[in-house]
């Protein structure tokens, strides 16, 4: 997979307060899947799946140990130390042959692993950490309606990140919808919401995708060569100056908190009901 959450930018985020991001991983109920792509975007918002892992027990131990993570601040040597006896005992580990119940065609997978490990507590916390920044800048954005999308800008980050970064929109801009982070694997970028007078102040301006926005497909398996559509979004990139088109990884064309956020309709007005609904049809 790409390049992961390293410990400095995943520390930043478990400094926030994680009410929202605990009750985004608990609300989600459980999906039995093989490949990854089985439980496609959206899904993923509403239901816990690790690939590979078809047995309930085992999605339920790397679960609770996800929901601790987060609830107590858990490092990932702690997760990977919980886990690793528990999933051995049980048979989840290492390299196995898997015979495809169709085919017949028998192959090596991969279970269980210090690497796996390490990908599903990152892509975990991150996305869950993401979601949370999402409602609770939804909650207050009739002080702060800017959001500005933020890269970490070093050798590691991808060229489409990096176009993104500093670019301002409204929150009900319908980018939002598809480009909120995490935008890939170990995607590492997140969202700030800002004033008018911030924006002013910082010389900002603000954009619209209105008629930027589409689609494009993209290999989601090259075992199988299976196509599937990604966000795509027109600008320009900030280095060349040249106009690029930028899209999130192949599977990442959602917003996690859009996509699990289940407002109270009576507690909001004006333009964010209206956002509401129309995310809820």
């Amino acid at each position: 997979m790409p390049d992961q959450v390293s410990g400095p930018e995943l520390a930043y985020c478990m400094k926030l307060p994680p009410k929202q991001a605990i009750a985004y991983l608990q609300a989600k109920g459980y999906a039995v899947s093989w490949d990854w792509e089985d439980t496609w975007q959206e899904a993923q918002a509403t239901a816990f799946t690790v690939a590979k892992a078809t047995r309930l027990d085992i999605l339920q131990d790397i679960r609770e140990a996800v929901e601790r993570s987060l609830q107590e601040g858990k490092t990932l040597a702690w997760f990977t130390k919980e886990l690793k006896p528990v999933l051995q005992a049980k048979g989840w580990w290492g390299r196995q042959e898997h015979v495809d119940q169709d085919s017949g065609e028998i192959t090596q997978v991969q279970l269980g692993s210090a690497w796996r490990l390490r990908t599903i507590y990152r892509t975990n916390l991150q996305t869950a950490y993401m979601a949370g920044r999402y409602a609770e800048q939804l909650s207050n954005v009739e002080d702060r309606p800017y959001w500005m999308y933020v890269a970490v800008l070093d050798g590691r980050t991808r060229p489409s990140h990096r176009a993104m970064n500093g670019r301002v929109f409204r929150y009900d801009d319908p980018i939002w919808r598809q480009f909120y982070p995490p935008n890939g694997w170990g995607c590492r970028c997140r969202v700030v919401a800002l004033s008018a007078s911030q924006v002013e102040r910082m010389g900002l301006k603000v954009e619209s995708s209105e008629g930027m926005l589409g689609t494009m497909q993209k290999v989601v398996s090259n075992k199988t060569g299976e196509l599937r559509d990604v966000a795509t979004f027109t600008t320009t990139d900030p280095l060349t100056r040249k106009r690029v088109v930028v899209s999130p990884d192949v599977g990442w064309s959602y917003n996690p908190g859009a996509a699990s956020w289940r407002p109270e309709l009576g507690r909001y007005g004006g333009d964010l009901a209206a956002l509401a609904r129309r995310e809820l049809r």
